[in-house]
């Protein structure tokens, strides 16, 4: 059904950034092969170390994956383009990055509100935690994370390809994003738009919701706590986690949920950057490489 709607357009030309394309090409290669190390490494450590079988870590070891998933959804052809002329991907191509990166992206949005409520819990109900992050509740709220990313992918990209695309085939993007291909349908998008805007409510401000929530209750049952050191602790865990919600969030909702969302510049790019490729980088070394049992654990399984 999309393919037989956009058969006037056989391949869509990336814009990407027309300028200092080599010194931008070293910049993201080196960001992409920190995001893969630093993501790969979590995963290893996790896997292999069973002080870190705990629900925390269940949930670190999916948002890496998550996070390999997206960077690697986007940054290769981004590199391939920065080097080449002709800046072209297939109808095909660009349908399948569109699914994978919102896939990851909503999965993402959502691990990182379950990740917010295991600590929520930890912090304010500690001697329920046991009882209600079990093994099975994690599988479930990991799976649900899943699904919900797999499902707003659908509706997204339903909404984007099922438009009749004619004429124009250059979007001033350096990836497939449903903003960005909206500016080029041939027809009305307030369908679309309406659609991608109220899947950005259910999988942005719903989450956001849970995590503010959760870091709200956090916050204030850490300023009853009389033990300085690890008030300073909690403090700067949760300091360090809601930067990464502000770079992922603040950029995203930026771009989903504001009106004339479709008229992408080159501003927009830049902040695309910061959800696509600089969030991926950020969150191993600011949820986990900073951990003192990652730590700990870096040197049993490598100090060998």
């Amino acid at each position: 059904m999309w393919q037989g709607n956009i058969t006037h357009v056989s391949e869509f030309v990336l814009v990407g950034f027309p300028q200092t394309q080599i010194l931008l090409f070293v910049v993201f290669l080196v960001i992409y092969l920190l995001t893969v190390f630093g993501n790969m490494l979590i995963i290893v450590l996790i896997h292999t170390d069973s002080q870190l079988h705990t629900p925390m870590y269940f949930f670190l070891k999916n948002l890496s994956f998550t996070d390999l998933l997206f960077s690697t959804t986007i940054v290769p052809q981004m590199l391939f383009h920065l080097l080449v002329t002709r800046k072209t991907i297939s109808i095909a191509g660009c349908s399948i990055q569109m699914i994978f990166f919102l896939v990851a992206g909503c999965t993402e949005s959502s691990l990182l509100a379950v990740m917010s409520y295991d600590r929520y819990v930890a912090v304010c109900k500690p001697l329920h935690y046991s009882a209600l992050m079990t093994q099975r509740v994690c599988v479930q709220l990991t799976a649900a994370s899943w699904a919900s990313g797999a499902f707003v992918s659908l509706v997204d990209t339903t909404f984007t390809l099922c438009l009749s695309y004619h004429g124009q085939n250059i979007i001033n993007h350096y990836f497939c994003e449903p903003p960005a291909l909206l500016k080029l349908a041939s027809e009305g998008t307030s369908k679309a738009e309406t659609a991608i805007f109220a899947m950005g409510v259910v999988i942005l401000l719903g989450p956001l919701s849970l995590i503010l929530f959760s870091y709200g209750n956090i916050i204030s049952t850490v300023i009853q706590i009389h033990i300085g050191e690890r008030k300073l602790k909690v403090f700067s865990t949760c300091g360090s986690h809601l930067i990464v919600v502000v770079f992922f969030y603040g950029s995203t909702i930026f771009t989903y949920m504001r009106p004339n969302s479709t008229k992408m510049n080159e501003g927009d790019k830049v902040i695309s950057v910061f959800y696509s490729v600089i969030t991926s980088m950020m969150n191993p070394f600011i949820y986990s490489l900073r951990n003192k049992d990652v730590k700990e654990s870096f040197r049993k399984v490598f100090g060998r």
